[in-house]
Formats: C-alpha cells, structure tokens, sequence
C-alpha cells in the first residue's frame, strides 16, 4: 500500500469534518491521473455527506478524458464571505496555482489541503498537504486514502481510479523493481471491478484520424542532438490549425522515439500562440526532465514533465537543447 502515515490521514480527516463545503481541482489540461484523482476526493466526500463542486479550466483535450468533462466547470459556485470560511479547497495532481489556470472566481485565501505526486511540487504558504513524488500516481494516494476513510472501494469508483493509475504509469512501463506494493495496491481495484482490457483500450482507442496523419508529420520533423541521446520534434500553429488538437497521442511519440538506440530523452514543444509554447518531456532512467522542464516554467517528475513559456519554436529549441547538455 502506498504509505500514508497516521499523521497525514488525521490532518486529511480532520480538514473533512472542520469544513462544510468543497471545491476541488487540478491542474489546466487534465488528463486521466488528474481527472481520476478529482472524481477519487469527490467519491470520499460523498461518502462523508460534504457537498463540493468539481472545477478544471480545461481543455479536455485527451479523447480518453472527454465523457468526464460533463462533471467540471469553469466557473466556481458563489459562496458569500461567511461561508467561504467554512469551505475547502482540495487541489490534486498539482501544487501551484500557476497551473490551475484560468477559473471564474476566486481559488486563493481558501483553506487549502494539496494531494501530489510530482517531484517539483511546492505548496503554497499555509496550506495543508500529502506529497509524495515516489507515488508513480495521484489516484493511488487518493486509493489509499479512500480505504483508510470510506473502506472497500465500490465498483465505480475503483475503474474511475484504475483509469488514472493507468494514464501516469504507462500500464506499469514506469514502475520500478521498488514497485511491488504498487500492484498489490492495484490488484484491489481489480477485485473490485476494473477491467485492464477495458482501460486499455478506453486510453488508445478512439483516436481521429488526423491525428495519425500529425503523428507522421512529427515523426519525420525530428531531430537528433547531443550525439544522438535527445530528440526534438515540434508542432507549429499551422499544424494544429490543419490537423486540430483532438485526441493528440503524444506517448506514442514518445515510446517510439525512445525505443530508438541511443536515445535517452525526448522532447516534443508546440507552437501554441504568436509567443508562448508548450512541450512534453520524457526519459530513460537517470536523465531527469523535471530539472529542464523547471527552468521553462515548467516541472513534473524524472521521466515525464512538462513546460509552458514565452517564446517561439526557433529560440526556444537551442535553449532546450544547452539544458540538456547540462544535465546528460
């Protein structure tokens, strides 16, 4: 089991019962460990009786994600100023408000309790927290916490998290020798109905057409640095004006560049207005993307992170490319 130490569980308890009503969120363009771990604290706060209001300023880009979106809003419930003060703020899969995006309302002065697993995460002042960047997922702190509050996961709910656990772990291709507890943690949900089949083919079926065409185009655009070791493809606003932004199958970039020889990392930056970009970073082993995702604005764990910044693609690469001869 994912250790949740008596301590942690009593703040996360007490936090429960000392507020009366909920907001919950995580960061700007979820994806599945996100979203499951949101719909994880709602499930917990249903079993108490606490209402809550689920927020994402989205995209839900990710085909996988979009059934849930119906869930969420962008615009906070009003609560007057006597009853802000007995409201709380979950936030999960994320630490910073600067990732949260842009909400209707306002998040900040909230009694806040943070439920990560990133290694650059810093919590705001003040604010409760369980962190744990050894945990390859958020929906399995949120598993934890369920059993050690509500008791045996239902049905539902143990699918929605299998859902998450799935989206972070790469089905399990990120896990460790020092895993074990892990799939022993995961096989509850299976006795409790999640289906690994179904979950499979949830995540990388379903996906447009265009998007392998995009796929293509990307692969043949990349480019080798630092004598072969890094990868670097891009996408420019053209291309996504073309091709659209549904249903995007980046891992599949990644698995297939970093199943070439050589390869230790690979970074794939998009083009998302006239002066700011995005980028997804992904690694072998030793090599840990979180520090150069960090220095764009971005962050995440060793072998998966993001990045968002001023810039254009043009600058923007050479600068990518001398962070990484720092650090490989």
């Amino acid at each position: 089991m994912i250790e949740i130490c008596n301590e942690e569980l009593m703040t996360f308890k007490n936090f429960i019962e000392s507020h009366d009503f909920f907001y919950i969120i995580g960061h700007k363009e979820p994806d599945g460990d996100c979203v499951a771990s949101c719909l994880g604290i709602k499930a917990i706060l249903d079993y108490k009786n606490k209402p809550c209001q689920l927020l994402s300023a989205g995209p839900f880009k990710k085909t996988e994600i979009r059934e849930y979106e119906k869930y969420f809003s962008s615009e906070m419930d009003f609560l007057s100023e006597e009853e802000r003060k007995r409201t709380g703020l979950f936030i999960t899969d994320c630490s910073e408000f600067s990732r949260l995006g842009e909400i209707e309302g306002d998040l900040k002065g909230l009694d806040t309790f943070i439920i990560d697993h990133h290694k650059t995460s810093t919590c705001p002042e003040n604010s409760h927290s369980i962190i744990d960047s050894s945990c390859p997922a958020a929906a399995l702190l949120i598993q934890s916490l369920y059993e050690k509050t509500c008791g045996k996961i239902p049905s539902e709910i143990a699918k929605i998290l299998y859902f998450g656990i799935m989206t972070d772990t790469g089905f399990f291709r990120f896990l460790s020798e020092n895993d074990a507890n892990v799939l022993v943690q995961i096989s509850r949900l299976l006795e409790a109905g999640a289906n690994p089949r179904k979950t499979y083919d949830k995540i990388t079926g379903g996906k447009p057409f265009n998007t392998r065409k995009l796929l293509g185009i990307l692969l043949s655009r990349a480019e080798r640095y630092l004598d072969g070791r890094l990868v670097i493809t891009w996408e420019t606003m053209e291309d996504t004006f073309k091709y659209g932004q549904e249903g995007r199958d980046s891992d599949l970039l990644y698995s297939s560049f970093l199943s070439v020889q050589g390869v230790e990392a690979v970074v794939f930056l998009r083009q998302e207005s006239e002066n700011n970009c995005t980028g997804g970073l992904r690694s072998k082993d030793k090599v840990d993307v979180s520090i150069v995702a960090s220095k764009f604005g971005g962050g995440g764990h060793k072998n998966a992170s993001g990045l968002g910044c001023e810039g254009r693609l043009e600058n923007l690469i050479p600068r990518v490319v001398k962070e990484f001869a720092r650090i490989m």
